[in-house]
């Protein structure tokens, strides 16, 4: 099982000071944030990408070549690479130079996004948004795992022999998760190409996510990828800790009350009842996190987002030295202990797992 967190760079308002910090600030606070996560023992690191204001990670692969550098064994990935909007040349390239800058510690989330207006940025019409993304990865899978490639598709020019470069490290393309909140058919090309299915569930009740994740997992055996229970699952979550679960309430609910995304709607108690959103003690996010494999199955890889909605980076800090020494010890060896036998392992490059067999 993996374990990691997630941040969408969002520039946020602190409701408690009134301050927000500088779009510098918050992108060196997601660097400072990505080293604590491999100091208190985390697995993985993953960025957003963002075009929009008030988010600052517009070159996700540009930071995690920053973060490579100052990092040894953290998996590097994104909470979701546009697929729709971005080349798939680029992408391949990109990803590609990636691996060999962190000696194979590389994973990428691809999705459709969740910002209507980036499709026109980028000379994409948003209706053609799911063809857009099955059109665009079968051209990036194939240019990982064909060197002379002859390609034509409805939204791009054709390619006649064309070789991206580098090639993927030692001939292993990094892993792909296909990231959703609503589509069906993003659960099904995970599956169709036997790739991991990300289900960003933080915002939604579980009973949805469980429909994707049993649709995936159904694909998945249908393909002749394996069992259903061999699918390889990554799921979302959100937490904010304190000793006490009342301190934690009452230091998080301005935070929650006026963040952009769900602020203003919901109370905190309703939206904790209905998502994966944990605020209180540690124990009580060991309990609630345990809860997600009664749901979903067995499962490879836990994200979290704390470092959302305004919270100044001091706070986050503290929360991943609780999330380090409280829960993941505890959550590591529950979730093995539950583990059913033949379920996949967490997905790790080979290049990365020789760095880690060394280390």
């Amino acid at each position: 099982m993996q374990f990691g967190i997630y941040s969408v760079g969002d520039v946020t308002r602190d409701p408690t000071t009134g301050r927000t910090p500088t779009e510098h600030e918050r992108i060196k606070a997601m660097v400072t944030i990505a080293r604590k996560a491999e100091e208190v023992g985390l697995d993985v690191f993953a960025t957003g990408e963002h075009h929009n204001p008030p988010h600052v990670p517009s070159s996700p692969t540009t930071m995690l070549g920053y973060v490579a550098a100052r990092t040894e064994r953290l998996i590097l990935s994104t909470a979701v690479t546009l697929i729709t909007t971005q080349d798939p040349v680029k992408v391949a390239e990109d990803f590609a130079m990636l691996q060999h800058l962190a000696d194979g510690r590389v994973d990428l989330a691809l999705g459709r996004g969740n910002t209507a207006p980036v499709y026109p940025w980028f000379g994409k019409d948003i209706r053609q948004g799911i063809p857009l993304a099955l059109e665009n990865y079968e051209l990036l899978h194939r240019l990982w795992r064909e060197e002379e490639l002859d390609w034509e598709g409805r939204f791009r020019t054709p390619l006649r022999g064309f070789t991206a470069t580098p090639r993927p490290l030692d001939g292993v393309p990094p892993f792909v998760w296909h990231a959703s909140i609503r589509s069906p058919e993003i659960a099904v090309q995970a599956a169709y190409y036997g790739d991991g299915f990300f289900a960003s569930n933080i915002l939604w009740p579980k009973q949805h996510f469980q429909q994707l994740i049993g649709l995936y997992r159904e694909q998945f055996a249908k393909f002749g990828h394996g069992t259903p229970e061999q699918a390889i699952v990554g799921l979302g979550g959100q937490v904010f800790m304190r000793g006490r679960s009342q301190d934690a309430i009452r230091e998080f609910r301005p935070y929650f009350d006026n963040a952009p995304v769900y602020g203003h709607g919901p109370s905190l108690e309703d939206f904790m009842d209905e998502t994966p959103l944990t605020v209180g003690t540690p124990d009580q996010v060991i309990e609630k996190t345990l809860q997600f494999r009664e749901y979903f199955g067995d499962y490879q890889r836990q994200m979290f987002i704390m470092d959302h909605a305004g919270l100044p980076l001091k706070t986050v800090l503290e929360q991943l030295d609780m999330l380090g020494e409280d829960v993941m010890p505890v959550l590591r060896k529950e979730f093995a202990a539950r583990r059913a036998p033949g379920v996949a392992e967490p997905p790790v490059h080979p290049a990365a797992a020789r760095t880690a067999a060394r280390a």
